[in-house]
């Protein structure tokens, strides 16, 4: 990554105008990896965000006629929830015509399996909005499953934060135009305009959208990427369900297989044992995630994302071997 801005810095890419022809060459080219490296069919558009949330925003805005339903099981499914319904209030269930789903809650190491997507699909007559913030780039995703999904660029795609992904099936922008929403500088019209001419609507994350293109070069086509992944995730799940590892106090919050991420593991105790496991890996130089929400002070979460070495996951749980709560 690092040697990735350096090339930025060294070329003038941070300094290119966003409307100039050198800037557009590289929206295209990270437009294409992004459908060839992900696997998003050709006919889903892609734009480039501030952040997820945004796109929450977005969703309520410019696809949203009446109200959303918000099925959730995590705080950021309560929280696109809180957001959308202060744009477009809930009024009853029924009139709800766009099903907002956040298909990996990295508050607490959940996921929505692509079976249950489909069954949504299959029963809501509506738009179907995913939040895949943690799982986009980690995993093979259903792109057919739903009409939006949305990410940021700083979990599996190991990217710094300060932009996001807005994916789109001709059905949602169908949608968006028989709405015609153009109040805002980010209704979705207005930025599928300008996404058109490889441009976006707002002075862009030049940097990020660069490094974007140069990291997707790299990196293996997704389906390589998820067998990586859920084979980490099966090892992970296997180490903390050892006998030894609940006589060190350590136990996994998310007790239903069926239930736990690829990407997010969450890892649950007492909280005096999760503040003093904490504290003793930043001595050694280890980041454990902090819980979040209702399980800020009594779990810590694992990422399971592409960019982690293996050497990284061995160092981790040689330390958790010898560090019980």
């Amino acid at each position: 990554m690092a040697q990735y801005a350096r090339e930025a810095v060294q070329q003038g890419i941070v300094s290119l105008n966003h409307r100039s022809r050198g800037f557009m060459d590289i929206v295209k080219e990270t437009l294409r990896l992004l459908h060839e490296k992900l696997e998003i069919p050709a006919d889903y558009h892609i734009a480039f965000i501030s952040s997820a949330t945004e796109g929450w925003e977005i969703v309520a805005q410019s696809l949203t006629v009446a109200t959303s339903l918000h099925p959730y099981g995590g705080a950021f499914g309560k929280k696109w929830m809180e957001y959308a319904h202060r744009i477009k209030p809930m009024i009853e269930p029924g009139l709800a015509d766009v099903l907002c789903v956040v298909q990996n809650e990295t508050s607490n190491g959940t996921q929505v399996q692509m079976e249950t997507l489909a069954e949504f699909r299959r029963d809501f007559n509506g738009l179907i909005a995913v939040d895949a913030v943690s799982s986009l780039g980690g995993i093979v995703l259903d792109w057919a499953l739903a009409d939006v999904w949305i990410a940021s660029v700083q979990k599996c795609l190991g990217l710094p934060a300060g932009f996001g992904l807005f994916i789109y099936s001709p059905a949602a922008l169908k949608k968006a135009e028989i709405i015609g929403d153009r109040q805002y500088y980010n209704s979705l019209l207005f930025i599928h305009e300008n996404m058109e001419k490889y441009q976006t609507q707002y002075t862009p994350n030049g940097l990020g959208i660069y490094l974007l293109m140069r990291v997707l070069q790299q990196v293996p086509p997704i389906e390589e990427v998820d067998k990586v992944i859920k084979q980490r995730a099966e090892e992970w799940y296997e180490f903390f369900t050892s006998p030894d590892a609940a006589g060190r106090g350590m136990h996994l919050l998310i007790q239903n297989p069926a239930h736990r991420s690829d990407t997010v593991i969450a890892v649950e105790g007492q909280a005096e044992g999760i503040a003093t496991i904490k504290a003793a890996a930043l001595e050694q130089g280890i980041t454990l995630g902090n819980g979040y929400g209702d399980w800020k002070n009594t779990t810590f979460r694992i990422a399971n994302f592409p960019a982690i070495e293996e050497d990284e996951i061995a160092i981790l749980k040689d330390f958790l071997r010898t560090n019980g709560l």
